[in-house]
């Protein structure tokens, strides 16, 4: 029989992430990710997350985070930006949508911006992709285009209307699909003179 630390070896070197749970699961005392830390053997990237001090980060890791922080959270506007390959925004902060209703998160790292979805909005125009041991929701291309002319005034006019042209330029949404978001996001009125513009 492996010993706990022969069993928390094996952990590291499978896990991108670790959790308290993962040790729980596996009848290892918790106490063990602070010793790693110590040891420099484990990085501690926010409460109940860590993560081997040499391991690769992923271009997707902060946003592994936020959803590993706040899962029922839908990453949006430039976050969903970013993970679509849309424009030059790289944002500083994760862009995350949470119900109207709910409590908003407290979340010391990554840093963190969120905006409040309600009814329709928090429901249509979303994936769920996986990676690492995250599960990412975000926005569909045309769910995140209307997004961004709603909260304009949060990220900018311009950044919503590169995001509209460039979506279009690459054939990334079709007109029905935004056509559908505008109106659950009820943009459709200050989207269509864009729209009208486009080749």
């Amino acid at each position: 029989m492996p010993t706990k630390l022969q069993t928390l070896e094996r952990l590291l070197r499978t896990h991108a992430t670790l959790r308290p749970a993962d040790l729980r699961r596996r009848h290892l005392p918790t106490s063990y990710l602070g010793r790693l830390v110590r040891a420099g053997r484990l990085v501690r990237h926010t409460r109940g997350v860590y993560a081997p001090a040499d391991a690769e980060i992923s271009p997707r890791h902060d946003w592994e985070l936020a959803c590993l922080r706040v899962p029922h959270g839908i990453l949006c506007l430039t976050t969903a930006l970013a993970f679509h390959e849309i424009g030059t925004q790289s944002p500083r902060a994760v862009w995350m949508a949470v119900d109207g209703k709910a409590w908003k998160p407290r979340v010391a790292y990554p840093p963190m911006r969120f905006v409040r979805f309600t009814g329709a909005a928090l429901r249509q125009g979303v994936v769920i992709v996986p990676s690492g041991r995250a599960n990412l929701r975000v926005t569909t291309v045309a769910k995140t285009v209307a997004d961004c002319f709603k909260y304009r005034r949060k990220i900018g006019l311009d950044v919503a209307v590169e995001a509209l042209r460039e979506g279009w330029r690459t054939r990334r949404f079709t007109l029905p699909d935004l056509t559908k978001a505008a109106r659950v996001c009820r943009v459709a009125r200050i989207i269509q003179p864009y729209l009208e513009m486009l080749p």
